[in-house]
């Protein structure tokens, strides 16, 4: 019963002066460390659609290569070796393209390849005529279109610190508005080591729990006053868990109020501690044809549903790590003032993975405080536990003398108790002279003796060595 309030004792000494902590009283990570953690881990994921379109505008057949179509997402890896999770809507136009992506490309190339020519011959410029431009447009695509053949490239990218990836869709289930969809799919891309994240129990999340969705928004992406540095950094936006429902599958999807865009999508849905508690799936969006997205009201796939998908793959969910150990032991150091330590540890998880933004950034802040320190604050801890043991050695000091002063002394009511036990002391009046005959007090039954024969040889004396003897001196 004492050991542990002692090592509650010790625990909460070492927090407070700055010392590691046993192993049974780890700190807990701040919000901003935690979520340091999780960032590298998160990705952009693009799925990409090229195609080759053959077309005859009457002069042959020839090929046009229309731009490539491309809707992105956020992607994070769930295991090392290189397995990420995302949604299924963000890999569906390179997964299963749709008939429509098809028929796009197709009137992309016509209208590139042929109404420039049917405009020369109209006499006009693009845009001198918007009327007649629409219904030769029409006239065109309505003659041409039905020949035309559409060779279609989807492919699925990871863009990460290292370039674009190419990456392979390994399990998928449509988006929540087919049937029995769930909205996810699992990628594969080649290499080992990556940083990962860890899965939290989505069945112990309760309304008003804090969370924070960790994504590539599009408006990010677009930004005209942004560079590229937006495809390899994400964004974070917090909020908090504000109910939990059921999609149109009976899926539960839990409810949050964290900022969303288009991009977010398949991005993980952590808390405090840097655990996903799932991953975003589908925004609300206003009714009528503008349909911009209603903020407040976005939905997350569970945890639970995430651990369910890749139950019967070779994922591993211990969220294990090499790059995670040095990162993670990194930014320990870093919010605990060990600089040195946390600067060598940056430089580790630098090389196991080049030009992580957020690596480079720890590294270049870490190198700053090693190089110029930021000022200590004063150690009014250690003044305290100092000012402590001084103040406890002083009492100690004097309560050890008087003690010692004391611990043959005879108090009145003793020699009473001794009396009235059958002991019967021997009383030595020991008082200087003076005293002696300035005090009227005479202790009946006393033996008077000098005070210097008690502190020299008492020889001739003749006591009873069988009876306690009792001095009375001053």
């Amino acid at each position: 019963m004492i050991l542990r309030p002692a090592l509650f004792v010790m625990a909460v000494i070492m927090a407070a002066a700055g010392l590691p902590a046993p192993a049974f009283a780890q700190r807990r990570a701040t919000v901003q460390e935690a979520l340091l953690r999780v960032t590298p881990a998160v990705v952009l994921v693009a799925a990409e659609v090229s195609s080759e379109v053959t077309l005859d505008c009457g002069a042959g057949p020839v090929k046009i290569t229309p731009p490539v179509f491309r809707e992105t997402g956020t992607g994070w890896f769930i295991d090392e070796r290189g397995w990420l999770m995302t949604n299924g809507h963000v890999v569906q136009p390179a997964y299963e393209p749709p008939r429509w992506l098809a028929n796009q490309q197709a009137q992309r190339a016509v209208t590139t390849a042929c109404l420039p020519g049917v405009l020369k011959r109209m006499g006009l410029q693009p845009g001198d005529a918007p009327d007649r431009e629409e219904a030769a447009k029409r006239k065109l695509l309505d003659t041409v279109l039905p020949t035309t053949k559409v060779n279609l490239q989807p492919r699925v990218f990871v863009v990460t610190a290292k370039g674009r990836v190419e990456a392979e869709v390994k399990k998928y289930s449509p988006p929540v508005n087919e049937m029995s969809g769930r909205d996810l799919a699992l990628l594969k891309v080649p290499g080992e080591d990556y940083p990962v994240l860890g899965l939290a129990d989505s069945k112990a999340v309760q309304t008003g729990d804090p969370v924070h969705i960790i994504g590539f928004p599009g408006v990010v992406l677009s930004h005209e006053l942004l560079n590229q540095s937006g495809m390899i950094e994400a964004s974070v936006t917090n909020g908090g868990v504000s109910g939990f429902k059921q999609d149109r599958n009976n899926n539960t999807v839990i409810q949050t109020d964290a900022p969303a865009s288009w991009g977010n999508s398949g991005g993980p849905v952590v808390d405090d501690r840097g655990k996903v508690v799932g991953l975003l799936t589908f925004v609300s969006l206003a009714p009528g044809p503008e349909g911009g997205i209603v903020q407040g009201f976005n939905f997350v796939i569970p945890s639970a549903a995430v651990t369910d998908f890749v139950r019967d793959t070779p994922v591993k969910l211990d969220g294990a790590s090499k790059f995670n150990d040095v990162w993670y032991a990194g930014l320990r150091g870093f919010f605990t003032d060990d600089w040195t330590g946390a600067l060598r540890r940056f430089e580790q998880a630098d090389k196991i993975h080049p030009n992580l933004p957020d690596v480079r950034r720890m590294l270049v802040e870490a190198r700053e405080k090693v190089k110029n320190p930021p000022p200590r604050p004063f150690p009014w801890f250690w003044v305290a536990i100092g000012v402590s043991l001084v103040s406890a050695g002083g009492f100690g000091g004097q309560w050890l003398h008087r003690w010692n002063r004391n611990r043959y002394r005879v108090h009145p009511s003793e020699v009473v108790r001794m009396i009235e036990g059958g002991k019967s002391p021997i009383i030595l009046d020991a008082r200087r002279a003076d005293q002696y005959e300035q005090l009227p007090l005479k202790i009946p039954g006393s033996v008077r003796v000098a005070p210097e024969d008690l502190a020299g040889s008492m020889a001739g004396l003749d006591l009873d060595a069988t009876r306690p003897v009792v001095a009375y001196c001053t």
